[in-house]
């Protein structure tokens, strides 16, 4: 294959999103045991439900007998119930029932995909297999997830924007000091600066060089086998409660090659009565704030037109947008080297 056809794969594959990652794609709450939930993750439409245990299950979002979505059905027990012609499938994919005709040749066939799924500090993530990695690596946790020290709240959104813009949006400090200069905690601070990028063991830091703790100054990206997500710390005033400034933890879901779903927690290090302070503040105050500032991310972003990388002038500030491209395009050209060798060796 030559070299245009192998960077039009690797652009298709960026654009639609990295294989071999976990993927957050729902709150945990969203998903019970009383009617199964569909999702969309990289195209890929499929079903959550839990069983009688309370244990998650996720397949294809595909009755295997004539195509209609599973997410329409009724749980049955521990497996699902496809409405069209009511045939079971259980959790690991495979034909229970087909109530329409006894002894029916297709009971007992595993015949729908199934996906790895885990719940980690209130959301669920979905792992979407590649050809080099068709296992799930270890869900790698933010490390605010397990300490003792902080708590968070989080919240979603569905953005109508490619998710390579939420994640440029992310990996540009220097936009807080503009787009969000009116708000309860990004108002202050200089607009004019340079950026630097420090590469760390994992990932890297993107940061102003003339400010620290006075805006979104920073982020850091952390990258592992099958895992990638973000930190940064927005300074808080002291009417915003204990627990210094508020850290978000960041993860970006491609939904197709059009939206994505955004996965903010937020994040105090408090402890005791101070942890229930602060999160009966956020709710009874502070969140009607944060959702503004988020809006203003998401309205931005899906002005944008879909070609706007094709126009860029890039410059100094956009040093941190350049290293979270080039690490998807390392791990898409990762994907596409490998589906190539194995359908070369085919």
């Amino acid at each position: 294959m030559s070299d245009i056809n192998i960077s039009a794969l690797i652009e298709n594959r960026i654009n639609n999103g990295i294989l071999g990652q976990w993927y957050p794609v729902a709150k945990t709450v969203q998903v019970n045991s009383i009617s199964p939930v569909g999702v969309e993750v990289l195209g890929e439409k499929l079903v959550l439900w839990r069983n009688e245990k309370g244990h998650l299950q996720c397949l294809k979002d595909l009755c295997p007998h004539r195509g209609a979505p599973l997410s329409h059905g009724i749980i049955h027990k521990d497996h699902i119930a496809c409405r069209y012609h009511g045939i079971v499938v259980s959790g690991q994919g495979t034909i229970i029932n087909v109530p329409a005709m006894k002894d029916c040749a297709l009971e007992g066939q595993k015949a729908v995909k199934t996906f790895e799924v885990q719940e980690l500090y209130d959301a669920i993530f979905i792992y979407i297999p590649s050809a080099e990695n068709p296992k799930a690596p270890p869900l790698k946790v933010p490390k605010e997830f397990i300490s003792e020290d902080w708590t968070g709240i989080l919240c979603t959104s569905v953005w109508q924007t490619n998710y390579r813009y939420a994640l440029d949006n992310l990996a540009d400090p220097m936009h807080g000091s503009y787009l969000h200069a009116e708000s309860f905690t990004l108002g202050f601070g200089s607009k004019e600066d340079l950026m630097d990028v420090e590469k760390t063991e994992n990932g890297f830091i993107a940061r102003r060089t003339g400010q620290v703790d006075e805006n979104f100054d920073w982020v850091e990206f952390e990258i592992y086998n099958g895992t990638m997500f973000c930190f940064l710390d927005i300074p808080y005033p002291s009417a915003a409660g204990p627990g210094g400034s508020m850290r978000i933890v960041g993860f970006v879901t491609p939904i197709n090659d059009s939206s994505c779903k955004v996965f903010f927690w937020r994040m105090r290090r408090v402890k005791g009565i101070q942890r229930e302070s602060w999160r009966f503040l956020y709710r009874a105050e502070l969140e009607s704030k944060h959702w503004k500032v988020l809006e203003q991310d998401r309205e931005i972003l899906e002005a944008m037109s879909d070609n706007a990388r094709e126009n860029e002038k890039l410059y100094q500030h956009d040093i941190g947008v350049g290293n979270i491209r080039y690490t998807l395009y390392s791990q898409a050209k990762l994907n596409v080297d490998y589906e190539q060798n194995v359908e070369n060796k085919a």
